[in-house]
């Protein structure tokens, strides 16, 4: 099981999640048992820590060219080993016929129908190697190892053929050299040589110290050899890749201008002749453009894209571009909502999209013409820990959508739908754990905001068992971000707050995708701002209901809700208190810290912090420390390079000096996810729980 570092009143102490006992001097709680004065006694049917073990995801459908079967990556959990495990799947879309295709100890992932069908492609790890692109025909069940690759395979596109096959690779090359060291003596045992860094990024959350080298596409025979490349230059050429229906081109995304540390989000659409490698640049403006899809008769091109303002969050739209006459056009103007995947449906004529909007995921079907008609709207969330809206879905030659579908009650399962006909869901992957298991019910919530005419959405979560006569005590959750969305989504986390007595709100304050680009611009260069009061409105219209405590009321939230979390504590002492989970405490520190510093600081912030730190500071939960008084626990993975653990040290040390109680949960291994492994996931809501016990009283 993961072990997490604990760092309070001045003592280390490494705590082990399961039947123990949590720096025993101070903290007088199991963590596996919280309380029963929280958790009703002897109850088994609330969700337990160790179910988070029997978890299954349905990810990354895929249907078959003529619409008969779906593969997809069935995902479990390994409790030996604390790993999750893909393994991929297959069920008619009539939901008959479910069983494994490939299984077993390694993981597969990226499963990818040939054009006819008979073959399915997948990367999974040979050995030592690492991930390895493989192939399995369809009919006989045999399977080959097509490469054997310097560095992991992306965007894997089968040719129009199936003779051919595109991907995208990781290309390492030769950085700055400065001295040569001499030579060592022979047998001596010299310290490693020096590392010498002159690119921006240089490290990058949950991939650590980045190696000197860019992106490339390359193609393979289908049936193996030598991979050839088709792109070069010191330029990262991103995926998804599309081919032209006659096989000639490969059109990609890619930043090819002489800085992009200036110019953080430029990408621009390029097609890259298979035969000669010669590049033609498709389009041109000030704004990225990407996710490309050549239509079934190769006329138009649709792609993703917006143009740059420099605002904070924008919406994505799609386009239509005429490949005869070189223009685009943009068909979802009048859809103030940022477009996240399209795909062709079984024709030229007509796409699908997915969108989020007010929280839920929905997928839609565009005309060329900008007519939208929604298909369904209860996409379900792959993610691990918290409600965010994720969701993916493909389509077959006769427009049959499949994708997955979940609810806030499951995680997602495989769902499919025909044109005409209601969606239906295939699987039940948790139909065997919910049988024993009964989730806490969850309801969504609106309020009107404090500042400014907005309606603000949340989603109340009650404990089973719910007695509205009785008193409980309260979470306010908040997202990170911030330009993200919570929904009705299935949460692991939020479960198990639930699960142990506590009543819980997570919402969609201003700055929330899926509400328009207005709504998300209100804290464009002013974050945190009125968000805070957003969230503080809804915690009064939950505490009018009656039946919350409102002298146990409790607050945490992760990276955005992180820094959210740490300004409330210096706004409000309403709180008895707060997790904080990986914030940013002083802006000036972070955005030259984290490894998106050339985003932030071109688009979060009007100048540089050298030019206006007092920009900085007033935004920084830091600046509010001193009035903080509320027990503040700070939780931060060690390998985090989003928001740097030396953010949570900077408040932690600051609150020690103040006399605030505090503490310091450090999570070895972990980067900005701290849920990377399910004994992760268990030990961060047992922690979070085990504080907010401590000053129940």
């Amino acid at each position: 099981m993961a072990r997490i570092a604990l760092i309070i009143g001045g003592i280390r102490k490494n705590n082990k999640i399961g039947k123990y006992i949590v720096n025993k001097k101070l903290w007088t709680m199991a963590l596996l048992v919280i309380s029963t004065s929280v958790v009703a006694e002897d109850n088994d049917r609330v969700l337990q820590e160790l179910d988070i073990f029997e978890l299954e995801y349905a990810l990354d459908p895929q249907m078959s060219p003529d619409g008969s079967q779906i593969v997809y990556v069935r995902q479990s959990m390994d409790i030996m080993s604390d790993q999750a495990v893909q393994n991929l799947w297959i069920v008619d879309a009539n939901g008959r016929n479910h069983r494994p295709v490939l299984s077993g100890t390694s993981s597969f992932s990226s499963p990818r129908w040939s054009p006819s069908g008979d073959r399915l492609l997948y990367v999974s790890g040979a050995g030592d190697r690492g991930a390895e692109l493989h192939v399995r025909w369809m009919d006989t069940g045999q399977t080959a190892l097509l490469t054997n690759l310097p560095n992991n395979p992306s965007s894997i596109t089968w040719s129009p053929d199936g003779n051919t096959i595109a991907f995208e690779m990781f290309v390492d090359s030769a950085g700055l050299e400065l001295a040569t060291p001499p030579s060592k003596p022979e047998g001596a045992e010299w310290a490693a040589p020096v590392i010498i860094i002159d690119q921006l990024p240089y490290r990058a959350d949950g991939a650590g110290y980045l190696d000197t080298g860019y992106s490339h596409v390359f193609v393979i025979p289908a049936d193996g050899g030598t991979p050839r490349r088709l792109t070069d230059g010191d330029y990262n050429h991103n995926g998804p890749l599309s081919w032209s229906p006659d096989g000639a081109n490969i059109v990609f995304a890619a930043n090819r201008v002489d800085n992009p540390i200036d110019d953080p989000l430029e990408a621009e659409l390029w097609s890259v002749d298979v035969e000669s490698g010669d590049l033609t640049q498709l389009t041109d403006r000030n704004g990225p453009d990407f996710s490309p899809q050549y239509s079934p008769d190769g006329k138009r091109i649709a792609y993703l894209g917006f143009d740059d303002e420099s605002l904070s969050y924008h919406n994505a739209r799609v386009y239509l571009l005429d490949i005869a006459s070189g223009v685009s056009r943009s068909l979802t103007d009048e859809l103030d909502r940022s477009i996240d995947q399209l795909a062709w449906a079984g024709g030229s004529s007509r796409l699908f999209i997915a969108y989020d909007d007010r929280g839920a995921t929905k997928i839609s079907q565009l005309s060329v013409n900008g007519a939208l008609d929604d298909i369904v709207d209860d996409v379900g969330s792959a993610n691990h820990g918290r409600p965010y809206t994720t969701g993916a879905f493909s389509t077959s030659t006769n427009g049959t959508l499949a994708y997955t579908r979940g609810s806030a009650l499951r995680p997602a399962d495989v769902g499919v739908v025909r044109r005409g006909s209601k969606a239906r869901t295939l699987t039940d992957l948790n139909g065997d754990l919910f049988a024993k298991r009964t989730a806490a019910s969850v309801e969504e919530i609106v309020w009107q905001s404090s500042i400014g005419d907005y309606d603000i959405q949340g989603w109340l979560v009650k404990p089973p068992n719910f007695d509205a006569d009785k008193k409980y005590p309260f979470i306010l959750e908040i997202h990170g971000g911030p330009f993200a969305a919570y929904g009705p989504h299935f949460s692991p986390e939020i479960q198990l707050y639930a699960a142990a007595g506590y009543v819980v709100l997570y919402s969609n304050p201003r700055g929330s995708s899926s509400y328009g680009k207005e709504f998300a611009n209100e804290i464009h260069h002013n974050y945190p701002s009125q968000d805070y009061d957003d969230l503080m409105a809804g915690v009064d219209a939950v505490v009018a209901k009656d039946f919350v405590d409102e002298d146990a009321l409790f607050v945490t939230g992760g990276s955005g809700g992180g820094v959210l979390s740490s300004w409330i504590v210096g706004k409000t002492d309403r709180f008895r208190a707060a997790v904080v989970q990986k914030p940013v405490i002083n802006w000036g520190s972070f955005v030259l810290t984290s490894d998106g510093s050339a985003f932030f600081t071109r688009y979060w912030f009007a100048e540089p912090p050298w030019e206006d730190p007092d920009a900085y500071w007033a935004r920084s939960p830091l600046s509010l420390v001193g009035n903080v008084a509320t027990p503040t626990m700070l939780m931060t993975g060690e390998q985090d390079f989003r928001t740097p653990i030396a953010e949570s040290e900077q408040f932690y040390q600051a609150l020690k000096l103040r006399g605030i109680d505090t503490a310091l949960v450090r999570v070895p291994e972990r980067s900005h996810n701290l849920v990377g492994r399910p004994s992760h996931l268990i030990a961060k809501a047992a922690n979070i729980l085990a504080w907010f016990e401590r000053y129940r009283e």
